[in-house]
Order: C-alpha cells, then structure tokens, then sequence
C-alpha cells in the first residue's frame, strides 16, 4: 500500500552556519561597535543577546535574513518574550521546533479526513503517516496539505509504493 510521511525536519549544519553568518555580520557592522550584540545556539534554542530593544530587533533581522539565503525556513523558530539582563541590556530565547508537535499532528489528520481523499492519516511520534490505495491520491493529498497548512513548514518524504 502506497504511503509518505509528512514531517518537519530542520538541517542543524545550515542553522549552525546561519548564526555563524549573523554574529560575523554583527561583529563587521558600524552600528553594533561596542555593543554586546551576539546570537548564541544551544540544543534547540537560540539567545539573541543585544544593548536595546532596537538592536535586538536589528539582531533579529539579520538573523531573519542568513537563514533565509541558506535555506532554513523562519515558520519554524518560536519567539520567546524580551528580558532585560543587567541594566539596559536585553535578551531574547528563540526556540527551534523540529518535528510536528500533537495539536499539529492531530489538525493534519483531521484536514486529510475532511477532504474525502481515500488515504487515511495515522500520527506516528512527531511525524503523520499518510497511505492510501492509489498514487495519484496520495499526490492530491499533499497538494492540499501544501494548501491548508501554510503556518508551519511541512516536508513530504518517504514515499513508498
């Protein structure tokens, strides 16, 4: 029976190598002389670190921009709340999501039911399975996934026949 799986998955050397862009950026840059303006990685989060909210913006932007040229989408980073840090400097968490949370998951099957595509969707950890009879279903159903879902990136894989 034909199936694919929809998933979420991001490319940790591109995110890497985006931050890696954003601090020498930051570091070259004429308005951030001075300034403790960096972004940090760990696990799956980011800090951007700045001396105002301006700059954290500014921060922002730039970071926006390298993950954009190197090919990793924004709709999956999570903003968090701006802190301030001692006196007027400011941070912000940035969470990466990978993987299809279960309010997600659970919103992609109820959209494949709704549609009345014979394929059934069954959620298997942090990705869906999709099968289905027939090929051409299957490529219908992720044309209407492309459509409905337009929030959160999703990736089409492991196709089987």
């Amino acid at each position: 029976m034909p199936s694919f799986d929809v998933m979420n998955e991001v490319n940790w050397v591109e995110v890497r190598n985006a931050i890696d862009q954003a601090n020498k950026e930051i570091t070259n840059r004429f308005d951030f002389k001075g300034s403790d303006a960096r972004v940090e990685l760990n696990d799956k989060a980011m800090t951007l670190f700045a001396d105002n909210d301006f700059q954290l913006s500014q921060v922002w932007d730039i970071v926006v921009g390298k993950f954009a040229k190197r090919g990793v989408d924004v709709r999956c980073m999570e903003e968090g709340e701006i802190e301030k840090i001692s006196g007027n400097k400011v941070k912000r968490a940035v969470t990466v999501k990978a993987g299809i949370d279960s309010d997600l998951a659970k919103r992609i099957v109820r959209l494949i039911k709704d549609s009345k595509l014979k394929v059934q969707g069954s959620i298997q950890g942090d990705t869906v399975r999709v099968s289905g009879a027939k090929r051409d279903v299957l490529q219908e159903t992720i044309a209407m996934l492309k459509k409905s879902v337009t929030d959160f990136p999703l990736q089409f894989g492991n196709f089987r026949e």
